[in-house]
């Protein structure tokens, strides 16, 4: 009797790009298609955090580190606060196969998360030819299929991608924001007691509006002290000073930052000229400067990653930091009461401003990401001692 033949293994995933590229590999996590616009991400680590921060929404990302996963998932690395911005990420597309997990703090394995999550993946494909042609070419839209079966119809993939909206323009802040008041209480993760109930803060009352804003920036500040309400996106002026803040903190978030200036621009002025202290992060940061009289642009290959130099200009010293932007302040477009503190030393663009007639600064990196060194958490103390001198100098 002759051996049976080989089996033929079918691709169960397919990732088409809007310049015409297909790529076909194992799927993963979630069944169905996700289109949006592709990016990488450099982290060799956080992949959890990277899915669930809001900033990623309406985004497939490309991870450059080969091993994804083998760490598996838990709860406690989830960065979405608000319910409408759970999603985040649409998919992710991967190199080797998702490993079973070998962590003591893994809850259950990633592919299992992938898939309650809603997020399709793909793995099997070169992350580094997709990473290497988003670097020379830009960021471009995509469609990415799972289907166990493997019935891909090639040409209807690439007319999604093609027709997929712009990340130009879009508007997403507002989306992924929460839909209420919210009064945040949990501080920071300890080893072995998880997050510490920081409910009993003292500390000076901060609004924080949410544009999609992740968790570990509230339990810093929550961590510090802090008393705070998260507010909507398109929080009213009156909505704001009706909780009698001392400062204002404006979050990161997805899209384009000069469609959410249209929404929240004239809210976002007003409240600067009260003179309440601002503390702005990433689309915050983004905000601020157009609220001000700058100008934004989209970024080639825009910064995602966690090995990203900054200098700052003040002191000369250089962070390590997380990045998460498609879109950039143009620094040489900032009015006169403005000046840039920080910088990226990869590509020299703006990563950070100040203002020179009221307590209002802001970075474009994340320093509530921790990628590995704890290099810009001393900013979080900077904000809250320049709301404390302000409350001082303005005490009767």
């Amino acid at each position: 009797m002759s051996a049976a033949p080989w089996a033929e293994l079918r691709p169960t995933a397919c990732l088409a790009l809007a310049d015409g590229l297909v790529l076909m590999g194992e799927g993963a996590g979630a069944r169905g298609t996700a289109v949006g616009e592709l990016c990488f991400n450099t982290a060799m680590t956080g992949y959890q955090e990277i899915l669930t921060d809001p900033s990623y929404a309406g985004q497939i990302v490309t991870f450059t580190f080969p091993h994804i996963g083998n760490v598996g998932a838990n709860e406690d690395d989830v960065e979405t606060v608000a319910a409408e911005a759970a999603n985040a990420a649409l998919g992710c597309v991967l190199r080797a196969p998702i490993s079973a997990p070998q962590n003591w703090r893994a809850g259950e394995s990633f592919a299992t998360w992938l898939e309650q999550r809603g997020i399709v993946a793909i793995t099997g494909v070169d992350t580094r030819a997709i990473t290497a042609r988003i670097r020379d070419n830009g960021m471009v839209n995509c469609a990415l299929q799972h289907d166990p079966d493997g019935n891909f119809d090639v040409p209807a993939l690439l007319a999604l991608a093609r027709g997929a909206p712009d990340m130009a323009g879009a508007e997403l802040a507002t989306r992924v924001s929460g839909r209420e008041a919210v009064p945040w209480q949990a501080g920071v993760w300890k080893w072995g007691e998880g997050f510490e109930d920081a409910k009993h803060g003292d500390g000076p009352r901060i609004v924080a509006l949410d544009y999609g804003i992740k968790g570990n920036i509230l339990r810093l500040l929550a961590s510090r002290g802090a008393q705070i309400t998260v507010l909507p996106a398109n929080a009213t002026v009156e909505e704001v000073l009706a909780t009698e803040p001392d400062a204002l903190f404006l979050s990161n978030g997805p899209g384009d930052p000069g469609a959410t200036a249209q929404v929240i621009g004239d809210t976002l002025r007003a409240l600067i000229d009260r003179r309440l202290p601002t503390f702005g992060i990433c689309l915050g940061h983004q905000l601020l400067g157009l609220a001000i009289g700058a100008k934004t642009r989209k970024m080639r290959q825009g910064h995602h990653g966690a090995n990203h130099p900054v200098l700052d200009l003040d002191t000369g010293t250089v962070s390590i930091v997380s990045m998460n932007h498609g879109f950039t302040v143009d620094a040489d477009t900032l009015p006169p009461n403005a000046r840039e503190t920080h910088r990226s030393l990869f590509d020299g663009s703006n990563c950070g401003m100040a203002l020179t007639d009221r307590p209002v600064f802001s970075v474009q990196y994340h320093p509530e990401a921790s990628p590995g060194p704890h290099d810009s958490h001393n900013l979080f103390d900077r904000f809250l001692g320049m709301v404390m001198a302000e409350k001082a100098s303005t005490a009767p």
